[in-house]
């Protein structure tokens, strides 16, 4: 016996073939999680991680997905030598104790295609305490010389670290809130 899909199966079976989700790998060399934080409410001390790695899996069609990402805290860069040092002794980072920052979370409020806000838990000093994202922007483009998709989006969030066990100069009036700002990119997994 022969069996033919009609036009209307053929079109729904290529439309949930399309809208399974996508896997894309964090391009390191494109995403840099950086932070600002008070000092002694004087100014305030900048910073990034210089490694990351992790991946976000998408479903457009569905609207939804995850986003994984791994942070190196001994990258920690301020942009001068001692500060970096400082920061990752046990009175902030403690990188020998927490070798590794994380950020897990779930894709949401979907406008065309693309998350706004991403609802998540960061883990970071050995302790994991929720952190909420807002994207800023979301744009997806062909990679012109891979030839494969590439993500990009820009998320930020402000968290308290004194809840995370990161205390540091809080008798001396430093301010306990960090803002966080992600700036990502992702590139289509490979099949």
């Amino acid at each position: 016996m022969k069996t033919s899909l009609t036009p209307l199966a053929l079109t729904l079976a290529l439309a949930t073939a399309h809208a399974a989700p996508v896997v894309y790998e964090i391009d390191p060399a494109h995403t840099y999680p950086s932070f600002e934080a008070d000092h002694m409410g004087v100014s305030v001390w900048r910073g990034k991680f210089n490694s990351s790695k992790g991946k976000v899996v998408l479903d457009k069609a569905a609207g939804s997905g995850t986003v994984d990402i791994q942070i190196d805290p001994a990258s920690v860069d301020f942009g001068h030598e001692q500060m970096n040092k400082v920061a990752k002794e046990a009175e902030l980072l403690d990188v020998a104790r927490f070798p590794t920052a994380r950020y897990q979370g779930k894709l949401a409020g979907f406008v065309a295609g693309a998350p706004t806000r991403v609802e998540g838990e960061l883990t970071l000093h050995g302790m994991t305490r929720p952190v909420n994202l807002t994207i800023a922007s979301f744009k997806c483009v062909p990679h012109p010389m891979l030839k494969r998709e590439l993500c990009g989006a820009d998320a930020t969030a402000t968290f308290q670290r004194d809840e995370f066990g990161i205390e540091a100069g809080k008798p001396y009036g430093f301010k306990m809130d960090v803002n966080l700002r992600i700036q990502v990119e992702a590139v289509q997994a490979a099949s």
